[in-house]
């Protein structure tokens, strides 16, 4: 039976040396992770001193980062709470020059469709030949796009051809428009901030290494069709400019036809494509990546954006809520080519300055917010006896076969009424009926988006939300055995105010804070002082929150690292944990794709799961462990550890010079020292002896990360979603300074300890 069991133990480390799946699996061996683990005591109540102070950061922040225990213990966990509940009082300026370099989530939504138009909006000008911009820059953007729309729909007309024709037309009318646009051009990119100084020096401050793998989303500013060889751009002129001033560069390029500049994009190396933009300001590369097509860049930006703020923002209770609104309030980023558009605003406008708000002013922020409205498409909805519905008839007994009959078929939709009452307010079992569903459908009729200005360059934009009275149902309807007399828009406000006032919804709101933050089986004694903080403050979330916090029941012994990390807190804590130097974001953003947790990617309503059966799985956790040891050893584009820095360097060893990996590292004293140290930095306590071990074990393991890296592969991660697409090939990145510590630090993310919050 000791023979037995002595083999099946060698076979099973053995298997641990040879994939990072087998490692995985002798972690979690004996320590389950949804188990307790080990017993717990019946006292304290309450859980105490540095105990205490992790489980509020892993709680109520992403994670801590090195150095965030002592900080708050200097302030005092309370007062470290309070300012948190006010995030306006928290400097977070540091946030915003990495996020500085996506100018475009910055703009309206308006502006934005404006300058970025997407892909129906150009299909539109170039099919009914609408005049471009007067803009210089704008008239650049609109005619590339629309020149490479007609070579595609050349290229498809004709595919027995292996060149790319370009419309003599159309190039024509671009060649005269640049001609007669020269002049102004520089000055207006200059004005419009798309233009360096004369002497091309720095404005962004953010260099990119032309010498490191750089991902396409970063590096692939022109969409393009496959393009003969034969007919690449002349490398030698290509090279000229790339040797440009950045200003002078930026001029140069703008001014090229549509079809050389496909053919200047095929051209270039990945080396050469970083040099391009390198020195360019942030709105200018935002340009050339635009060019091709708008689409990819901006919801790369709005991917990438959300991820650092999770990662860098000191306002960290904050930016938890936020991902906790924008989950449930969920909306779709592929719901429809507007969706990319209006996502950037609903984050910025209406999710995040109503977080820790007044929770009925954030339901109505919601209810106006194109984001949801075409989310729920409720901007279609048409009151069956409304005006329009009775011009709709009219015109389409007229003409039977025409979009007004399709229009008219459209009529009433009931998905927001129906997602307003099961999952924004009072929760499914909240005592409405179907009938109250098609009454609080009527009551939004007329909730819709408008048109943008008659002024605008382009006829075609998103709008943003109006109340179209044409389409309001008349008369007063019965929601939920209330009256809701006639009123046009107040009827939608009223009903708004009923439901947030609700004490179902106060329940329902509360029960699920306490599944995000507490436990997947809240007590309902905590529940019950949650709601009746909700009722008692009118809505206030800092109230609830508050309630929670000073809970017992917050702070139980069984609550402590009892919830499982999703696939965003994952990589987000372990970016934070190792203290990462993200420069470039889209690498995460892939990663969570692969992880089953695409940011803005769930397409139902209901958002993802904040309980633990969700995502646990063995094929979700070798993953996770892949990522982890994929990322501790640099083999993520543009993600950077720094572990001689965190370690301090080795003893008799120079911090510049790589850490040699022991040959026995689970007797050797300064391993063992060192994997303890990572323990505390990545933890903040340390580990169960059987994970430690099996760390020590596999410390001195050279393949692991390449292993895990191969595995983890990102290069089809993304594909065909917003952000670029495929990613670089991982690796070979920079050499790790400390390998050995590398690998101790995946492992240590990757173990059950860390999984749990």
């Amino acid at each position: 039976m000791r023979l037995a069991s002595t083999r099946q133990n060698a076979s099973l480390l053995q298997l641990a040396r040879a994939t990072t799946a087998a490692i995985l699996s002798v972690l979690l061996a004996g320590q389950p992770l949804l188990a307790e683990g080990k017993s717990r005591p019946v006292k304290p109540v309450e859980i105490q001193g540095q105990q205490r102070i992790l489980h509020a950061l892993n709680r109520l922040t992403f994670g801590p980062r090195p150095g965030d225990l002592a900080r708050v213990q200097a302030i005092g966990l309370d007062q470290w709470f309070e300012r948190q509940l006010h995030p306006s009082s928290i400097d977070d300026s540091a946030l915003d020059v990495r996020l500085a370099q996506f100018p475009a989530m910055q703009m309206s939504t308006e502006e934005l469709a404006r300058r970025y138009p997407g892909p129906q909006i150009i299909k539109a000008m170039a099919q009914r030949d609408t005049p471009l911009p007067a803009d210089p820059t704008l008239h650049t953007i609109y005619a590339d796009q629309i020149a490479f729309y007609n070579m595609q729909q050349e290229r498809k007309a004709d595919k027995s051809t292996d060149t790319i024709q370009p419309n003599p037309t159309m190039q024509t009318e671009v060649a005269d428009n640049v001609k007669k646009g020269k002049k102004a051009l520089s000055q207006s990119m200059q004005d419009d901030g798309v233009g360096d100084p004369a002497d091309g020096t720095r404005m962004d401050g953010a260099s990119m290494n032309p010498a490191k793998p750089v991902p396409p989303s970063e590096t692939a500013p022109f969409a393009t069709a496959p393009v003969h060889r034969n007919e690449l751009f002349p490398q030698e002129k290509a090279l000229e400019i790339i040797a440009q001033i950045p200003g002078q560069r930026m001029q140069t390029i703008m001014a090229l036809p549509p079809d050389q500049l496909v053919r200047f994009r095929q051209s270039l190396t990945a080396r050469e494509l970083a040099g391009l933009i390198e020195g360019m300001t942030p709105l200018q590369k935002e340009t050339l990546m635009a060019l091709g097509g708008s689409l990819r860049v901006i919801g790369g930006e709005e991917l990438q954006s959300r991820l650092l703020r999770d990662i860098y923002s000191e306002r960290q209770l904050e930016a938890v809520m936020t991902d906790f609104w924008l989950n449930h309030f969920n909306v779709y980023i592929k719901k429809s080519q507007r969706e990319p558009y209006q996502i950037p605003a609903f984050e910025r406008e209406t999710i995040r300055p109503h977080a820790l708000g007044k929770f009925e002013d954030l339901l109505v922020a919601t209810a106006e917010s194109p984001a949801m409205l075409t989310y729920l498409d409720n901007w279609r909805s048409i009151g069956p006896d409304s005006r329009a519905a009775q011009r709709i008839k009219q015109v389409a007994q007229a003409r039977p076969d025409g979009k007004i009959a399709k229009a008219a078929s459209e009529g009433l939709n009931e998905n927001y009424g129906r997602e307003l009452m099961e999952l924004h307010t009072v929760g499914v079992n909240g005592g409405y009926t179907q009938d109250d569903v098609t009454q609080v459908a009527k009551v939004f009729t007329g909730w819709t988006i408008g048109k943008p200005g008659e002024n605008t360059a382009n006829p075609y934009q998103v709008g943003g939300f109006v109340f179209d009275a044409r389409r309001h149902e008349p008369g007063p309807k019965v929601v939920m055995g209330e009256t809701i007399p006639e009123g046009g828009q107040k009827e939608g406000l009223a009903v708004l105010h009923m439901l947030a006032s609700s004490p179902a919804t106060a329940r329902f709101l509360s029960t699920k804070l306490a599944i995000r933050f507490v436990s997947d089986d809240p007590p309902q004694s905590l529940i019950d002082k949650m709601s009746s903080a909700y009722l008692f403050s009118g809505g206030d979330i800092k109230a609830v929150l508050r309630a929670m916090f000073h809970a017992p029941e917050f702070w139980a012994p069984a609550a402590y690292r009892a919830k499982v990390k999703t696939p965003l807190e994952f990589v987000v804590s372990a970016a934070r944990a190792g203290n990462l130097d993200v420069n470039n974001a889209q690498a995460l953003v892939a990663s969570l794709d692969k992880l089953g947790m695409p940011l803005y990617g769930m397409q139902t309503p209901n958002g993802y799961s904040w309980k633990n059966d969700e995502w646990v799985n063995t094929g979700a956790l070798v993953s996770r462990m892949n990522f982890a040891l994929a990322m501790t050893g640099d083999k993520l584009p543009d993600v950077r550890t720094g572990w001689t820095a965190l370690l301090g360097p080795a003893p008799a060893q120079s911090a510049a010079q790589p850490v040699a990996m022991s040959t026995t590292p689970a007797t050797d004293p300064l391993v063992a020292k060192k994997e303890r140290s990572l323990e505390i930095i990545l933890l903040g306590e340390p580990v169960s002896d059987r994970t430690r071990a099996t760390v020590l074990s596999q410390s001195n393991d050279a393949d692991a990360i390449e292993q895990a890296s191969s595995a983890f592969d990102l290069g089809g991660a993304g594909k065909g979603r917003y952000g670029g697409g495929r990613l670089a090939r991982l690796g070979p990145g920079v050499a790790n300074d400390d390998p050995q510590a590398a690998v101790m630090a995946g492992l240590i993310l990757g173990s059950p300890e860390f999984q749990r919050r």
